[in-house]
């Protein structure tokens, strides 16, 4: 079998850890060295003159994701120091051309990115005669959060065209390896390398999965197994920061310190100290369910306590929310329940009866709906409408990943004021 080419994508702002990474990266087994996007539009031409100039010998693709002006966009990478050079795949035929007359003037290669093309098989076939070199089968990061596979994109057009076909978009150590069976020539893998904190090992892992590629069949997941999974990977701030620092229940203490939990909301609204409907809510639940419950966010009296508590427990409910105070808490914490409160007192109310199970309810500030998802730690609670929540999930992961680098990199000796150059970034 032929040596399918390895292309780590260096999608960072700052130059100098894009440099760093991209030893490590070759060190692993890298083949060829991406100056991403962001990288191009963060430092210009830089970027790739800094790379060329670093590794004199590797093969530096850039990709400047041309939509216009051709000969320019090909001519000023290639001078910069570019092997091969991106160009969107939709753009004008005229483009398209005009670019790959200046790659040939220049001696590089054209590479076409699929990336949103409604009709990718036969767009594929038209560059394919136009001249284009590679063709790369592309689903974008906001289209992976919400679902869409890069894999599926590749299948279409493998077989259709007969000039090199690279994948690109979301790809792990499992994935790209399906990707070499599927006929991938070039795998080009950006976050799983570029954000771990052993980019190493890492590609590593990658080279090894398409020098030796094999199709597993994943143990098939419904949606909200998939959700819940993601989310029990995170942190509630990651997931904060993939709804751009919103969604958070404030005032919030985790009972028991160190738990987890993440489940579909069943809503409770209740008066103060009236436990009768959050117990009864008990019996709606499902197993995985997370009740939250508005106790008229009174704190001088509990709608909850140990036995409620325990009843949740032996149903399978993942965890507890309350807008609201709670009681019999040396009991709950030696239970390790996922209960979260605002307060703590002895008081219980009465079993009135009055509220709702499963209407809108405002808690903590934050309108949350049945079937909301609900995930909580020791940093707090976080709410996702049930709408966004694999979307959510996968760019919490994401955050994850980024912060694992940075960590990394602070670890190694820098500050966080350095890695994220924020001088340069605050706001003008």
């Amino acid at each position: 079998m032929k040596k399918v080419v390895l292309q780590v994508a260096l999608d960072l702002l700052e130059l100098n850890r894009a440099v760093q990474i991209a030893k490590e990266a070759l060190a692993g087994g890298a083949d060829w060295i991406e100056a991403g996007t962001p990288l191009i539009k963060s430092e210009g031409m830089q970027a790739i003159r800094t790379l060329r100039e670093q590794f004199p010998n590797a093969v530096i693709v850039a990709d400047m994701k041309i939509a216009d002006t051709g000969t320019m966009e090909v001519e000023m990478a290639a001078k910069a120091g570019a092997s091969i050079v991106c160009i969107l795949a939709d753009a004008d035929n005229t483009v398209i051309a005009e670019a790959i007359r200046a790659s040939r003037l220049y001696g590089t290669r054209l590479m076409a990115d699929l990336i949103n093309v409604q009709n990718p098989v036969a767009r594929a076939r038209v560059l394919e005669s136009l001249g284009v070199d590679i063709i790369v089968a592309h689903v974008g990061i906001d289209q992976q959060m919400i679902g869409k596979d890069s894999l599926d994109l590749l299948k279409t057009i493998q077989g259709e065209i007969h000039i090199p076909v690279a994948i690109a978009g979301g790809l792990d150590a499992a994935t790209a390896g399906k990707a070499v069976k599927h006929g991938a020539d070039i795998v080009i893998v950006g976050g799983w390398i570029a954000r771990s904190a052993d980019v190493t090992g890492s590609t590593q892992l990658i080279r090894q999965s398409i020098d030796s590629p094999s199709i597993q069949i994943p143990e098939k997941k419904s949606l909200d197994e998939e959700i819940h999974s993601l989310f029990m990977q995170v942190s509630t701030p990651n997931v904060s920061d993939a709804m751009h620092r919103k969604g958070a229940l404030p005032g919030l203490v985790s009972v028991c310190g160190n738990v987890k939990m993440a489940g579909k909301a069943v809503t409770v609204q209740t008066t103060a100290g009236d436990w009768a409907k959050p117990v009864e809510a008990i019996e709606i639940a499902k197993t995985g369910d997370v009740l939250v419950i508005n106790n008229d966010s009174c704190t001088h009296i509990a709608p909850w306590g140990e036995l409620a508590t325990l009843s949740c427990m032996k149903k399978g409910i993942a965890g507890v929310v309350i807008d609201g105070a709670v009681r019999d808490i040396d009991d709950i914490r030696a239970m390790k329940f996922p209960l979260f409160a605002r307060a703590i007192v002895p008081n219980a109310g009465e079993p009135k009866g009055l509220g709702e199970i499963n209407a809108e309810i405002l808690c903590c500030g934050q309108y949350i709906h049945p079937g909301d998802w609900v995930v909580g730690d020791e940093s707090g609670v976080v709410v996702i409408p049930r709408e966004r929540a694999y979307e959510v999930a996968r760019r919490a992961l994401e955050v994850k990943k980024t912060e694992a680098r940075i960590r990394e990199e602070i670890r190694r000796g820098s500050t966080l004021s350095a890695v994220s150059e924020l001088i340069k970034w605050e706001k003008k």
